[in-house]
């Protein structure tokens, strides 16, 4: 792996304008973390050599970091155990203009009959083509995603029910179509962005579990989490992005990694839910505490809930042994 001069670096002063590459996540993503950022922000590290993000999902944080300048000088190594998603990610990396056209296809032939074509495309097009690239490749599925594939994944993503990337029992995406009168479908400066983002950090899009990161952390690198949230109640679970899941012993599993990365002298940020099984695992925790890690309650907004009326203002974690910055 090739890194950079761990030099030191001047962040921002706070309220600086961003840089002027501003770049937007392209997909939409449960949980996707744009609302937290102002919170997160205060824990960005001063001073880290890589940046590493496991769940990367959206990429929320990734390119919010890019956007106020924090990456120059710095690789970055994003990691997802969605073949689709880290798929979807390498095409825009490597092949954005082949992307866009597919994209702009699929926009057109939606015109006359969204309904329609959506299912069309979902259950004629992306399941089978997904299923026979799965059969065909196993564990690399991620590496023979095609631009034809990563097109209908972004338009059923934007077009598709809240965003979401949920699957059947058989592994086939089964998310219905959303009520949108008029999605932008193909955003082609904003993924030319993207692509350039991806290019000037030399980022690195990996297939695997959140656990890799240990392979390649050193101390002095930057590692931020963003789980699918612990569930507050049993109306709340949206855990189940893949047909795996992410339960119980998953958080547990994370735990320990985030210890053991603070005991390495990585820099670690970590956002999640106040469900009594977080509080648990890091509030009350002896061995968080002597990994110098910090649980801090921040208010958020919940968008993502099957009830509506559990959607709202609440308070969420940010788990860190990164100081926090005050007055920005």
């Amino acid at each position: 792996m090739q890194t950079r001069a761990r030099g030191k670096r001047v962040p921002p002063a706070p309220g600086a304008r961003p840089d002027r590459r501003e770049v937007r996540p392209f997909l939409k993503w449960a949980g996707g973390k744009r609302q937290l950022l102002p919170h997160l922000r205060r824990f960005y590290p001063v001073q880290f050599g890589t940046y590493f993000e496991p769940f990367v999902g959206s990429g929320a944080v990734f390119f919010d970091l890019h956007g106020r300048g924090l990456l120059e000088g710095h690789d970055a190594v994003l990691i997802d155990n969605n073949g689709d998603l880290v798929g979807c990610l390498r095409v825009v990396r490597d092949q954005v203009d082949v992307l866009i056209r597919r994209l702009k296809r699929l926009a057109k032939e939606r015109e006359d009959r969204p309904h329609e074509h959506y299912y069309e495309v979902r259950d004629r097009r992306f399941n089978p083509i997904r299923r026979r690239l799965h059969e065909q490749n196993g564990r690399s599925f991620a590496d023979a995603y095609t631009p034809e594939l990563a097109a209908m994944l972004i338009y059923l993503n934007r077009t598709g029910f809240n965003g979401l990337f949920r699957q059947n029992a058989q592994g086939g995406f089964n998310v219905p179509i959303g009520r949108y009168v008029n999605p932008r479908i193909c955003d082609a400066a904003n993924l030319r962005q993207v692509a350039a983002a991806f290019a000037r950090a030399r980022t690195r899009i990996l297939l695997g579990d959140f656990s890799a990161v240990l392979t390649e952390a050193k101390k002095g690198d930057f590692v931020y989490f963003d789980p699918p949230y612990a569930p507050m109640s049993t109306t709340a679970s949206f855990t189940a992005y893949t047909a795996d899941g992410f339960g119980e012993e998953g958080q547990c599993r994370l735990q320990r990694v985030v210890v053991e990365l603070a005991q390495r002298g990585c820099q670690v940020v970590l956002s999640n839910s106040t469900a009594p099984v977080i509080e648990r695992l890091y509030e009350r925790d002896e061995t968080v505490r002597r990994a110098g890690l910090r649980a801090y309650r921040v208010p958020a907004r919940r968008a993502i809930n099957s009830d509506a009326s559990a959607r709202g203002h609440i308070l969420e974690y940010i788990i860190t042994n990164v100081p926090r910055r005050e007055g920005e």
